[in-house]
């Protein structure tokens, strides 16, 4: 009986012995699924749900009312646009011969939206930047006004004499009119059209604005930077403008997926010299694959958007990759690749699924020698809830 109460006391001995290595051992596992419930479950739920473009965004609460306050937040500016050009006289802006650089806004009427004033809102933002450029001469502008109803545009005849305008003559019009074409190539056309009318003027370089494209603060300094840099001599683009919900790392861009495995793996070594004085992670391979995961999840349920708009410090911080396919609110055209972009869309016909958009993107990756672009974060934001040639919803929202 005494040999079977020692077999018994030893083999007890031996089971609380393992139980405590396994669980010296699986420490930083426990740590590591501690720190994943803390994060994922309860931290970025509670600080992200009212983040637009976070995964946590908690819509049924959150969208409708947030849709509501923008649009009253556009018409409030709309109507106050509206009053500074119809109090404001005629500016001082003057036209140079080849301008350094041309910045050409394109409108239509909109039969809904109007009260909004989208136009208005653009060209008030880009006179009051072109005011700011204390003496220098930052840009030319260049309205073009493709309308060709009888209604005509409002919004652009209250600009006229403010503002170089350019439209279709009274034949053109009649013409355009009376073609037959569906919205996509209409679109294409009036956008070649004002292409081509921006380089009578012999800009050295093009940004093409559509009129609900609203310029954000330092515009110009980021396209006077992108200028300088090398690479914008040989583009054919350079889009200014790509939506954010599309702006995620979890996205078909494989530039975004080297940026997320590098954030991951940058990140996660330096928190690895630091997590060794405050817990059991070390510098090892499996801690490192742990941390570089941890971050990329968290980035990304986060938003990549948000870790965007730190880039806004400087103009130097702005991040340029290659072109996406959507969409075409802001273009620059460095040089005279206007003319060349007016070519290759004029030679081509637009239906739905291959609009001016996916044409431009096309050609960049087909055409020898062509390249094009994209700058991140926007440099402009989109205020048009109403669009001037689709169908539009009965309550527009954010998403």
């Amino acid at each position: 009986m005494e040999c079977l109460r020692q077999v018994k006391s030893r083999w007890r001995v031996c089971v609380w012995s393992s139980k405590w290595r396994m669980c010296v051992w699986s420490r930083p596992a426990a740590q590591a699924l501690v720190l994943c419930l803390l994060t994922f479950g309860v931290v970025l739920p509670v600080l992200c749900h009212q983040l637009l473009y976070s995964y946590y965004f908690f819509r049924p609460w959150y969208l409708e009312p947030r849709s509501e306050q923008v649009l009253r937040d556009s018409y409030r500016r709309g109507q106050e646009a509206l009053r500074f050009w119809q109090e404001a006289t005629a500016p001082t802006f003057q036209t140079h011969p080849e301008p350094h650089l041309l910045v050409t806004v394109v409108t239509a009427r909109r039969t809904e939206g109007r009260n909004y004033h989208y136009l208005l809102q653009v060209m008030q933002q880009l006179a009051g930047l072109l005011a700011s450029c204390r003496g220098q001469h930052c840009a030319q502008v260049l309205l073009c006004d493709v309308e060709s109803s009888p209604q005509g545009n409002e919004d652009a005849a209250l600009l006229e004499g403010r503002f170089q305008m350019v439209r279709r003559s009274a034949e053109e019009k009649r013409r355009r009119i009376s073609e037959e074409v569906n919205t996509f190539e209409r679109e294409k056309r009036d956008y070649v059209f004002c292409l081509q009318k921006g380089w009578e003027l012999r800009p050295q370089n093009v940004v093409v604005l559509e009129d609900d494209a609203w310029p954000r603060p330092d515009f110009f300094r980021v396209i006077q930077n992108l200028l300088s840099r090398s690479f914008s001599r040989g583009s054919l683009y350079i889009k200014l403008y790509h939506p954010e919900r599309l702006q995620s790392y979890w996205n078909p861009e494989p530039y975004r997926l080297l940026e997320w495995l590098g954030l991951g793996l940058l990140t996660s070594s330096l928190l690895l010299q630091v997590l060794p004085y405050c817990s059991s992670f070390s510098h090892t391979p499996r801690h490192l694959l742990f941390l570089s995961l941890y971050v990329m999840v968290l980035v990304e349920l986060v938003g990549r958007h948000y870790l965007l708009e730190l880039r806004r410090a400087s103009p130097q911080l702005y991040a340029v990759s290659p072109a996406t396919e959507c969409c075409t609110p802001a273009m620059l055209f460095p040089g005279n690749s206007s003319v060349r972009a007016a070519h290759y869309l004029d030679g081509s016909f637009c239906v739905k699924g291959n609009a001016k958009d996916l044409l431009l993107f096309h050609m960049a990756r087909s055409v020898p020698g062509e390249r094009a672009h994209s700058l991140e974060p926007n440099l402009v934001t989109h205020i048009g809830a109403y669009s001037s040639v689709r169908p539009n919803p009965v309550k527009p929202s954010l998403l």
